[in-house]
């Protein structure tokens, strides 16, 4: 089944959705037949507080969200923001409203992590608290106090790529760094900032897949220079082989839509993308 084959099912699928190798294994009722689990990264909503952002994700379809350190809680807490600096309240009201609109917590970043273990030991007992699957970082200066951690709480450690000129932006720098390095430390793998950096995702997965540890999902109308995010399956990101490849190096994690477009109304973005690896799901299980 080729990508314009797989986007013909989109509508359907959206009108639908409409009416873990070692490490924490993502819970089995959130994830999709592929085997792996749609969420949405949280600075999709950037423009609006966490407790609203719950209620607004939870109309995507997606089963589960990554938070990501600064946004306002809203609510009771006001300005308050997500992070390890939360109270046992703040942290509880999160968590009621995660399960008042059924969804999970899934990860945490894209986030600094110290080397220092007391101060990077915090961002991993908020990950205890939500029960999450992984954290996202680009503190690859870290590496050696994230790794004990990473074994310590059985938890992913994803490294993440921002464009050029950004000390992560070419997968080799994290490759050579994990090289040998325990099994829960690997890649969150951005596909939009690869292309934004003149790399094929594509070609850049089949040389990474075994260390691909979660997404940050993106099309994209160009591989050669910056373009705007665009629903999943319109762009010329090769999305399904890209997840193919994963998947045939045992990928189980979160797969996180983030849309950085159409900042104020972008939900029927989003539904649209989670209705296309819904599709996928279904004609790759």
């Amino acid at each position: 089944m080729n990508r314009r084959s797989l986007l013909t099912m989109i509508p359907a699928a959206s009108a639908i959705l409409a009416s873990r190798a070692s490490g924490v294994q993502l819970p089995q009722t959130t994830t999709t037949e592929a085997g792996f689990a749609i969420s949405l990264q949280c600075w999709t909503l950037r423009e609006f507080p966490v407790l609203q952002a719950i209620e607004m994700a939870a109309n995507t379809g997606v089963t589960g969200l990554e938070f990501f350190p600064g946004q306002p809680l809203g609510g009771t807490f006001g300005d308050a923001q997500f992070g390890p600096d939360m109270t046992d309240d703040q942290v509880q009201a999160v968590l009621n409203q995660l399960k008042k609109n059924h969804l999970v917590a899934f990860n945490f970043g894209v986030t600094e992590i110290p080397k220092d273990e007391a101060e990077a030991r915090k961002t991993f007992e908020l990950a205890k608290k939500f029960n999450l699957y992984g954290v996202t970082t680009e503190s690859l200066g870290s590496l050696d106090t994230l790794e004990k951690l990473a074994k310590e709480y059985d938890i992913k450690v994803c490294f993440h790529n921002h464009p050029k000129p950004s000390a992560l932006w070419h997968p080799d720098t994290v490759w050579k760094a994990i090289d040998g390095r325990h099994a829960n430390i690997g890649y969150c793998a951005d596909l939009g900032h690869w292309a934004a950096s003149g790399l094929n995702p594509l070609t850049v997965i089949q040389k990474i897949a075994p260390r691909v540890r979660s997404f940050h999902i993106k099309d994209r109308a160009s591989i050669t220079a910056p373009s705007p995010d665009q629903p999943l399956g319109t762009g010329i990101l090769a999305i399904p082989a890209i997840l193919d490849e994963a998947r045939k190096h045992g990928f189980a994690g979160n797969v996180s839509i983030e849309y950085e477009s159409n900042w104020l109304h972008n939900l029927p973005e989003v539904g649209q993308c989670v209705g296309y690896l819904r599709a996928y799901s279904k004609l790759r299980p």
